[in-house]
């Protein structure tokens, strides 16, 4: 698969400002990775600019372990360090300077935590990326989605069933009829992952991907995924197109990192460090 031209090649009088603003809000003392996985995939995948949305106390470990060229936020937090719900003002404000948000990788299920997130989803206009912690709050609270239109979800087959109030064998059983019926009741993108992950959209239909395999079922593959996502949406994919490219490009750098570290020994972070390789080989 041809990476979009929108993506490729830049004009040489681009600037930073022309590749995107991601807000990204992760992490918590216990995922602290989820957030710098997602950031640095990002980054990888031409966002131009990647703030970190954290917890406060959060801010001076994530100098020393985010990547050089990402950005904090640092926000008000709980007694538990994860973000507050009294992070809303700051990050409505500072979501004017965004143009797409990324919510959920690592967050925790903090009550309040989890508050937040409805909030941020009900009340900023911006394309979003849920995932996660993300989808575990969204759960209990999918009206909220009516009337937004720029919403991509995220889950895999356990959060998707969280989501229906299901099981996990009801929504393996029939991927696709599970995917689709959400999909045309919720009027979002659904990126359900797993084996041949699936992007389904109400007027383009569904995108089955063949890229991937069994070494990426592990810790922080789903945050690489949602920052190149996050990614494509910053540099003008529609949303669509940024979650059917970015799983194929996730899956091809997952493939590359198999065949060099092997599916057994492959870490999410070797994705990332394939992702390079990866669009290079689509970029031809």
């Amino acid at each position: 698969m041809r990476l979009p031209t929108r993506l490729l090649p830049r004009n040489p009088d681009s600037h930073k400002g022309d590749f995107g603003h991601v807000l990204i809000l992760a992490g918590s003392p216990r995922f602290s990775g989820a957030a710098v996985l997602c950031a640095q995939a990002c980054l990888r995948s031409g966002a131009g600019l990647v703030t970190l949305g954290i917890p406060e106390s959060l801010n001076k470990v994530f100098i020393k372990i985010k990547p050089t060229e990402a950005m904090t936020l640092p926000l008000p937090q709980t007694k538990e360090g994860t973000l507050s719900s009294l992070a809303l003002g700051k990050i409505r404000e500072f979501a004017k300077k965004i143009d797409v948000l990324a919510i959920g990788p690592g967050l925790s299920r903090n009550a309040s935590t989890q508050n937040l997130v409805i909030k941020v989803i009900k009340s900023i206009d911006k394309p979003l990326v849920v995932d996660a912690d993300g989808l575990n709050a969204l759960a209990a609270h999918l009206s909220i989605l009516s009337g937004k239109t720029r919403v991509i979800l995220t889950p895999h087959p356990g959060e998707m069933a969280r989501l229906l109030g299901g099981r996990v064998s009801q929504v393996q059983k029939d991927r696709k009829k599970v995917a689709k019926d959400f999909v045309n009741r919720y009027n979002v993108i659904l990126v359900l992952k797993g084996h041949e992950t699936l992007v389904v959209e109400k007027i383009k239909g569904i995108y089955l991907n063949k890229t991937g395999n069994p070494g990426m079922a592990k810790a922080g593959s789903g945050d690489v995924l949602t920052g190149i996502i996050a990614a494509f949406l910053a540099q003008g994919l529609s949303g669509f197109e940024a979650a059917k490219y970015a799983v194929y490009l996730h899956g091809l750098a997952g493939d590359l990192a198999a065949k060099e570290k092997s599916q057994l020994a492959m870490i999410a972070s070797d994705i990332i460090a394939k992702i390079p390789k990866a669009i290079k080989s689509c970029s031809g």
